[in-house]
Parts: C-alpha cells; sequence; structure tokens
C-alpha cells in the first residue's frame, strides 16, 4: 500500500456508496425503519474507514449523514424529504471526493469541507470508471494465466518423454526376462525399479497436469467475468436522476429497472449510461404528467417508468418505456419549422420520420429553456452514444400511453451463455438463447429447391445452413447422421449443420479488431483458458446466410476423395479418419506401409498421410518408394509423425513429402489445410 495508501479504501467506499444510494432511495419509496438501520451502519463503517487513512472531510460527512438519521433510527417518524435532500448532498459531496482520490491516486491527508456536486451529475460513471481502471489489473491477471499455461503445455511435452521413458522400461524389461538374456537378476532388479519409479512419476505428473489444467480454467473462467460489469451498475445513478428531475419539475415517478444481471464491457456501461441518463431526464421532463393531470386522465398520480436490458440474438437491448403523455409530434413539427425546414417537406413527415428528427438533436419542444430541458441536445447526445458503440436508437410513442427508447448494442465485450459446436475443423460458439432446438438429420431429411437447402422443424419447412461449407468449403458425408442446431431471430428461423455438438459454456464476447477480415456471421471471438481465440457467431447472420444460399446448395453431392491413412496406432488411425470422414473425405485404413503399398495397387488415392516410425518399413521409406513407382509418384503424401527435429523435416522434404505435421503441436485446422492444399476437391 505504500505506493497507493486509498487503494482498499477506494474499494471500500466505492461499495458502501453503491450500498448507501440504493438504500437511501428505497427508504424514500418505502420508509422502512429497517433501511434508517442499515443506513446508520453503513455511515458508521464508512466513517470509521476515512479515519484510518486520514481522510477527515469523508469521515465528518458521514458522521453527519449518522446525525441526520439517528432521530429516526425507532422508526417512530419517517425521514422527512428536506432530510433525504440533505442526505443526498452529502453522499454527493462523499462521492465527488472519493472520486478526486481515483483520479490522482492520493490526496492531502485532510479536507477542511467538501462541495457538494451536482447529484445524479457526480453519480453518472463514478462507479463503472473505478471499475474500469482497475481492469488492468485483471487483464494482467489473465496474461499470466495464458503464460502459465504454456508452461503447463511444456510440461505436458516433458510428461510425454516421461512416457517414451516408461516405455522403454517396459521393452527394457522384456528384454532381461526373456530365456538365456545377458544380464543377471541384479540388473534386472534394477531396470524393474526403474520401470516402477517411471511409472509412478508418470502416472503423478499427469494427475499433477490434469489437476492444474482445470483448476487454471476455472481461474481464466473467473477472471474473465470479474473483467465485466453488471448492467445492475446503471440502475442506481439512473434511478437517482429520476428522484432529483422528478423533483425539479414537482412530478411523481416511480422507476423500476430489471436485467441487472447481464454483464458488460466497462466501456459500454459507462458510454451507454449517459445516453440512458438523457432518456430518462426527458421522459420526465417531457413524458410523463403532473399528478393533477395523471389524475383528470384516469391515471395513478406518480409515473411509471421501466427500464429493462435483455440479450436478443448477437445484441444488447436496452428499453426505456414510460407511461407518460407521448410525444406531442405536432409541436415537434412547429418546432422543425421553427428551425427553417420547409412546410411541405415537414407536413409530410410521418411519426417516425418526426422522431428521427428529434434524435438528430437541435429540435425541443419545451415551452422554455431550464437545467432539465429546452436546448434540443440531449437526444442528440443518445444518438452519438448509440452510434460510437455501433449500435442504433429506435423511438416509439403513443398519445396518451407513453414513449419507449430502444437503445440496440453490438455484444462488444459480454458474457454469454453459448452453445459450443465444431464445423469444419473450427470450433465455435452460439448464443444460447437464440438456439431453439437441435436435430439429428440424414440425407433424406435435407430437400433441395430452386432456393436452396431446406429441413423440416415443427411441421414447417426453415432454410439449412452447412456451417463447415461456410468455414472450409466442405460439405459433410451424406451417409450419416450428423447434428443440427435451430436458431430463431426476429427476422425467422434457420436450422444450421455441424460437425458435433460440445456443450453449453459461458463465454466472453469479445470485438473483433477492426481490420481483421471475417465472415459476416463472425460477431466476435471469445478466449479459451490458453489464450486461444474461438469464433462467436451473430444468430441474424446465421439466419441471413442460411436464406442467402441458392440453388447451388442443391447441387448433387461431388464425389468424395479417398485418402489412405497409414499408421500402426490404432488411435492415430482412429483420430484421423474420424477427422477426415468429418470434412467429407473417404477414409481407408493400412496398419503398416507394407500393406499401404498393397491396398494402393488396387484403388487410386488422392492423398496419403503416413506416419513415419512403424514396423518394418517407415514413412519416409514408403514414399520413397512410392516416388520411384510409375503409377503412386503422382499421389502427394504428407507425414504425421512425433519425430520433429530439423534433421527430420529435411528427411521429409527429400523424399518427396508435400506437408511435415508434429503429433505433439497437433492442430487440426492446419492438417485439413495441408490436405486441402493437396487434394482437387
Amino acid at each position: 500500500m505504500a505506493d497507493d495508501p486509498y487503494r482498499y479504501f477506494r474499494l471500500e467506499a466505492r461499495e458502501i456508496l453503491d450500498q448507501f444510494g440504493a438504500a437511501a432511495l428505497g427508504l424514500e419509496k418505502n420508509g422502512e425503519a429497517g433501511q434508517v438501520q442499515r443506513l446508520l451502519r453503513l455511515a458508521h463503517t464508512l466513517k470509521g474507514a476515512a479515519r484510518v487513512v486520514k481522510q477527515t472531510a469523508i469521515a465528518d460527512a458521514a458522521h453527519a449523514i449518522e446525525g441526520l438519521l439517528t432521530p429516526f433510527r425507532d422508526g417512530a417518524a419517517a425521514v422527512p424529504r428536506d432530510g433525504l435532500d440533505m442526505l443526498l448532498q452529502q453522499l454527493d459531496a462523499i462521492t465527488g471526493h472519493v472520486r478526486a482520490l481515483e483520479a490522482s491516486g492520493q490526496t492531502p491527508a485532510a479536507v477542511s469541507h467538501l462541495e457538494p456536486v451536482v447529484s445524479s451529475d457526480a453519480a453518472d460513471d463514478n462507479a463503472i470508471r473505478s471499475v474500469r481502471t482497475d481492469i488492468a489489473e485483471i487483464d494482467a491477471l489473465l496474461d499470466g494465466i495464458a503464460e502459465t499455461h504454456a508452461l503447463l503445455n511444456r510440461l505436458r511435452a516433458t510428461q510425454h518423454s516421461i512416457e517414451q521413458t516408461h516405455t522403454i522400461a517396459d521393452l527394457v524389461v522384456t528384454q532381461l526376462a526373456r530365456p538365456g538374456g545377458a544380464a543377471g537378476d541384479k540388473t534386472y532388479r534394477l531396470v524393474e525399479d526403474l520401470r516402477r519409479s517411471v511409472s509412478e512419476a508418470e502416472r503423478r505428473l499427469g494427475a499433477t497436469v490434469e489437476q492444474m489444467h482445470r483448476e487454471l480454467r476455472q481461474l481464466h473462467d473467473a477472471a474473465e467475468q470479474v473483467r465485466l460489469v453488471g448492467a445492475a451498475t446503471l440502475f442506481p445513478a439512473l434511478e437517482r436522476t429520476v428522484r432529483d428531475t422528478a423533483q425539479a419539475v414537482s412530478k411523481e415517478v416511480v422507476f423500476e429497472a430489471t436485467g441487472g444481471d447481464i454483464r458488460l464491457d466497462a466501456d459500454v456501461i459507462v458510454t451507454a449510461q449517459r445516453a440512458l441518463v438523457q432518456i430518462v431526464r426527458n421522459a420526465v421532463a417531457h413524458g410523463i404528467e403532473s399528478p393533477a393531470i395523471r389524475r383528470a386522465a384516469g391515471k395513478p398520480a406518480a409515473g411509471h417508468l421501466a427500464l429493462d436490458v435483455i440479450r436478443r440474438g448477437d445484441r444488447i437491448v436496452v428499453t426505456c418505456r414510460d407511461d407518460g403523455a407521448g410525444v406531442n409530434l405536432e409541436a415537434v413539427r412547429r418546432a422543425a419549422l421553427r428551425r427553417g425546414a420547409g412546410a411541405d417537406s415537414v407536413a409530410g413527415l410521418g411519426a417516425r420520420e418526426l422522431m428521427n428528427l428529434l434524435l438528430r438533436g437541435g429540435i425541443s419542444t419545451a415551452a422554455g429553456v431550464s437545467e432539465i430541458a429546452g436546448r434540443g441536445i440531449g437526444l442528440d447526445v443518445v444518438r452519438a452514444a448509440a452510434a460510437r458503440l455501433g449500435g442504433t436508437v429506435a423511438v416509439t410513442t403513443e398519445a396518451g400511453r407513453g414513449t419507449a427508447f430502444e437503445l440496440a448494442l453490438p455484444l462488444a465485450m459480454a458474457s454469454i451463455e453459448a452453445l459450443i459446436v465444431e464445423a469444419g475443423g473450427t470450433i465455435a460458439a452460439v448464443p444460447l438463447d437464440a438456439v431453439r432446438g437441435t436435430l439429428l438429420l440424414g440425407r433424406n431429411a435435407i430437400s433441395h429447391a430452386a432456393s436452396g437447402a431446406a429441413v423440416l422443424y415443427e411441421q414447417t419447412a426453415i432454410p439449412f445452413l452447412w456451417l463447415s461449407r461456410v468455414f472450409a468449403g466442405e460439405r459433410l458425408r451424406p451417409d450419416r447422421k450428423w447434428p443440427a442446431i435451430v436458431v430463431s431471430g426476429p427476422t425467422g428461423t434457420a436450422a444450421v449443420g455441424v460437425s458435433r455438438l460440445l456443450g453449453t459454456a459461458r463465454v466472453v464476447a469479445r470485438p473483433l479488431p477492426p481490420l481483421a477480415p471475417t465472415a459476416a456471421i463472425v460477431a466476435g471471438a471469445s478466449l479459451d483458458a490458453e489464450g486461444n481465440p474461438q469464433l462467436v457467431l451473430s444468430p441474424e447472420a446465421l439466419i441471413a446466410e442460411a436464406r442467402r444460399r441458392d440453388a447451388a446448395e442443391a447441387e448433387p453431392e461431388p464425389q468424395r476423395q479417398p485418402i489412405l491413412v497409414i499408421d500402426d496406432s490404432l488411435t492415430t488411425r482412429m483420430l484421423e479418419q474420424s477427422i477426415l470422414e468429418s470434412a467429407g473425405y473417404e477414409v481407408d485404413l493400412a496398419v503398416s506401409a507394407e500393406e499401404a503399398l498393397e491396398i494402393a495397387r488396387h484403388r487410386r488415392y488422392a492423398l496419403f498421410l503416413v506416419d513415419v516410425e512403424m514396423p518394418g518399413m517407415d514413412g519416409f521409406a514408403f514414399i520413397e518408394r512410392t516416388r520411384s513407382d510409375a503409377v503412386l509418384r503422382d499421389v502427394p503424401a504428407v507425414l504425421v509423425t512425433s519425430r520433429a527435429a530439423p534433421e527430420d523435416r529435411r528427411r521429409g522434404e527429400e523424399v518427396g513429402a508435400c506437408g511435415y505435421i508434429v503429433k505433439g503441436e497437433f492442430d487440426q485446422a492446419e492438417l485439413l489445410a495441408t490436405i486441402r492444399s493437396q487434394v482437387t476437391r
């Protein structure tokens, strides 16, 4: 704490101030004695913390709040309105001083007085700005996790070496145990002890590596979540803005908010909050009527202002809705005329066009200029904020029923529940709230017409899209069933065929760099625990892509290219067969180079996928044999081996291999890309 003596005080003070503001507004609405007791406890805690770090002014302000509330602690009388006003002024002063601590890192040990600040503006983005400052530390933590994972991967390589040592020890023990072995009993026992020791080291190391991997992933996921800010952070400042504005214009307004559990990037929260402050001020100042007018119209005396935050596909939608009188469209026409718009052009404008005029700024329907409204600037701030975030703003209004503002923002950085899928060797996430169900599709389930491919879902034909074809230009094999997900959005529904469903997960969607070339279906990316990017897909773009696919999708299935996999390991053969068949290739298998040569004499292959280390003829010798064969010399061969030494790579080039993939660095996408570069599909 020597470098920053207020670091922990700021954290505690922010938390107390957030609770204090919500409790104070709750006291005004409910008037419960329990709220007074809670406020007294919070003030006392803040006073003590401030005195520890010698922030006398903050401690004195907290003490003054205690003095204001103490007469009402037994609940015999409610805190009067002027008492609440004084309480909130003290709170604003404390908030301003804490913000000064955050801006400068430190401040004089004692301050003689605190200057009150404008309530809602002071609280506008103070807490969020503080969170954003702390994000640098979280990013450093995430970088550290990624670096630790890199070290863990090196440890995995060590684990592989121990596994190989264990295999060698097993072979030595087997040789020594044979009748007539050259070694004596003592040597045999020593080697047997070595084998057991290596086996135990392998077991312990494997268990430790897996545990470290799980815990690092959990730590990474937790850090990603902490990096984001809950939408509930918006609510106290907005409620305070509603309260202060209503008091200034002598109105009664009830504020309600939902969707606070949605977590967003702090920069998005800050910009959105500034726009929403303008929206709620306009709603209270212009939209909601005075109590007398509302009663005369048969409405409750208190107006209602609701804020809803929801996730809709690849967008975060914030809706602010009031039950006021609605926008006076004729007043907007008159204001536009006063600004110099042509009478003929204004007369022909409908409700939507008139609302768009309001959003452009410079038009106000207020009778005069005040601190609350009248300059026609507020809604221009809303439009500019939406544009800065790459979002949109829409307004609907109904006379006598109210007005609704809808701020639709791209995901940017947001925490989302997602369905993880694999297609064409690529792993991607689809927002779970857009997924309506899953299907298991055989060839006959997909119909083709001039308009494109379609499948039947709930007795309705919906467009169908092979995701692997978008990612890698590949179709999946038609002779087995494949999973598909059904995604839905405002524009419709579509089915998306994938290779595998990998489960659900909470991911943090990040925006892609502005210059990064991506397909339209890509909304962003998430990072796994190792720091590797994974795509986050846009449900709306998937639906549009499924509709865009035309008669080309209905073309006959191309003949699948045959590939011969040659490897003595059953596990490797099965893995490579699964990957290649998922990518649309036909696969034959051989357990040795000799068997492969025999098989290749009876069928023409598009490519050989060859291991190096095999009993008998190795992979290098196999490729040399094929290059000297008049029939096989034109068949490309790719080596897949655990040997990563430079001399081995050079040997592969010398014998004529067109690709060299190391098993320890195996990457499915790299394998498929190498094969595609050699095989004419």
